[in-house]
């Protein structure tokens, strides 16, 4: 078990954290799409680590960069 403790944002956070309207992630759970979540006692929360690794998941490399060889 780790040491540091599990953190956890609700609808409302992550959708500030990404600017997104929250009916947003909403639509996104209903089409599985997004990142992974845990529904507790009716509530939607999301752990950090999978925001986070849905984050590098989505991330994108510039194309230009891609064709000269170069590295973020």
């Amino acid at each position: 078990m780790t040491d540091r403790p599990i953190a956890h944002l609700n609808q409302v956070q992550l959708a500030r954290r990404w600017s997104l309207s929250p009916r947003t992630l909403e639509r996104w759970r209903w089409r599985d799409q997004g990142p992974r979540y845990l529904k507790v006692g009716g509530r939607v929360v999301y752990r950090l680590e999978d925001v986070e690794a849905f984050e590098r998941a989505s991330a994108r490399q510039p194309e230009a960069t891609l064709r000269s060889g170069g590295t973020l």
